[in-house]
């Protein structure tokens, strides 16, 4: 990397690039990984950026993928930025602009978002801590909703996810311009960015590319494909079009964005309604990406941290009033969560029983976290002792509850701020509200930095004692089986979560969960 009068100036395969000193760090935002995927481009899988003479300015962030906007209920929590432009296939880089061969640890970023909405541009993934202590900071943009993982006949499947691994590859091959280390890469997300992070660490083609991954809030995970196919086939009767690739690459964009938003508005995770995800597709995800990494046929090198939120739920049921709702079904709540989660009546009386207090929002909300992240993740890190490190937010959001918002405590995303050193961006108090912590933000900021550069974040690994370090409840601690007593309700009354075809133990028919989805109406993101 060198540096002029304008900027710094870093050479990539397909051309140099000039990007920003900011607070002491170079950064450039913008650069492609990969070539606009519209036109005959449209629903097929990425192909490389053309090269450009000269030096390609890289002081803005780039476009951001084809989205809808979250609803108001939604934005009034989570910021979601859009950049119009084709060239959505970008990256950004923070680094501390070292000399040459200074090979620092790379930490990539997967942002989250459902699968359908977010972006590389959101404020608080800035990565000026992460450069200022020494990693280099990549985030990426990747298509989104059915353009990156709507299920055609005519086309491959994973788009976004192949978006990804295309911006994993350029690093692998880049990244040595700006002072990173391709040996030391720590792949990491959030949500639908960490079930990326767990699809392409147990991916084939992308052995070797990560040594490290961070996994927040979201699990390895395949959608069913019939369950993908729900959502196109739902869009495709709603435009009147044939589910196919070709005829939905001819539709409006907006209007392909308004018919996805309509169809997707009962997606939520304790809803369970169609959506969009990662499936199972023969080459980049030839299985489960959970039974690939559990029986060690993929990434057995590759150290792991992972974790959740102590109260996940309720960034998924405070916004649009669904708490209130979800207590007032009571029964028909609990049946529906039943099925959701593929468990009988034992599960949801002993959650009863170890939290007597609680509302039935509550009771659902936990379960259904448990079944969806918990479960799967402890699994994982039972299977992989001495190399996995879980960790439990549980730190509660200071935006103050009011009589119609109750409170989001330690809900999901509300780490993010805290990871990236990012709590003073006005973004990150739409979760956090005023005065977050500072020296929670120090802790867990410097946990995230010592997992890059070695891949200990600072405190015991996982073994058979079950050690989870909980932040932000008094000073930072370790529990051991903090989650256990919940967990082990599990253990008799069903199969492992992800499991295809899992039989369903409850009495109650899958009509609960309708029941459910047309009680609380879900007014969704």
């Amino acid at each position: 990397m060198t540096a002029d009068r304008s900027g710094p100036v870093a050479t990539t395969p397909y051309g140099a690039v000039r990007g920003r000193y900011e607070r002491g760090i170079a950064v450039f935002r913008g650069i492609p990984y990969a070539a606009p995927p519209f036109g005959a481009r449209r629903f097929r899988p990425p192909e490389p950026p053309e090269p450009w003479d000269g030096v390609r300015d890289a002081g803005a962030f780039g476009p951001t993928a084809p989205k809808p906007p979250y609803s108001e209920a939604f934005a009034q929590y989570l910021s979601d930025p859009t950049v119009g432009g084709d060239d959505c296939l970008n990256l950004n880089v923070w680094t501390p602009e070292p000399g040459p061969g200074a090979r620092l640890p790379v930490l990539v970023w997967l942002h989250g978002g459902a699968l359908t909405r977010g972006s590389s541009a959101v404020p608080v993934y800035g990565g000026h801590g992460f450069a200022r202590d020494g990693v280099v900071l990549v985030s990426v943009n990747y298509r989104l909703g059915v353009e990156g993982y709507g299920l055609f006949p005519d086309t491959p499947a994973n788009p976004g996810l192949r978006d990804q691994f295309a911006a994993l590859a350029w690093v692998h091959e880049s990244i040595g311009a700006f002072g990173g280390d391709p040996g030391r890469v720590t792949l990491a997300g959030q949500s639908a960015g960490a079930i990326s992070v767990g699809a392409l660490v147990a991916a084939p083609p992308a052995q070797g590319l990560v040594r490290r991954a961070v996994l927040q809030s979201g699990a390895p995970e395949a959608s069913e494909r019939d369950k993908v196919r729900r959502m196109v086939r739902r869009m495709a009767n709603r435009l009147r079009i044939p589910a196919t690739a070709e005829a939905f690459a001819a539709v409006d964009r907006d209007l392909l964005l308004s018919t996805q938003a309509e169809v997707g508005r009962l997606s939520s995770p304790v809803l369970g309604g169609p959506a969009f995800g990662v499936v199972v597709d023969g080459d980049l995800v030839p299985r489960h990406p959970l039974d690939a990494l559990i029986d060690g046929t993929a990434a057995r090198d590759v150290d792991l941290l992972m974790g959740w939120t102590r109260d996940e739920y309720r960034l998924w049921l405070v916004p649009g009033g669904l708490v209130e709702r979800v207590d007032r079904l009571g029964p028909v709540a609990l049946a529906g969560a039943m099925a959701r989660c593929r468990c009988g009546h034992e599960v949801p009386r002993g959650y009863r029983a170890l939290h007597p207090e609680a509302g039935t929002s509550e009771i659902v909300g936990q379960m259904v976290t448990d079944h969806l992240l918990r479960r799967p993740l402890q699994c994982l890190a039972d299977a992989r002792p001495g190399v996995s490190y879980v960790y439990e937010f549980a730190w509660p959001s200071n935006l103050p509850a009011l009589p119609n918002r109750p409170g989001l405590r330690a809900c999901h995303a509300l780490e993010l701020g805290f990871v990236f050193d990012t709590g003073d961006v006005p973004d990150s108090a739409r979760l956090a509200g005023e005065g977050a912590p500072r020296e929670l933000c120090d802790t867990m900021h410097t946990a995230w930095v010592r997992f890059a550069e070695t891949g200990d974040p600072g405190w015991e690994p996982w073994h058979t004692a079950h050690p989870v370090q909980i932040l932000g409840d008094g000073p930072p601690h370790i529990a051991y089986g903090p989650r256990d007593p919940e967990l082990a309700l599990w253990t008799a009354d069903t199969t492992v979560p992800h499991e295809p075809g899992a039989p369903v133990r409850s009495t109650e028919p899958m009509s609960a969960v309708r029941r459910l989805r047309r009680s609380v109406g879900a007014r969704r993101p």
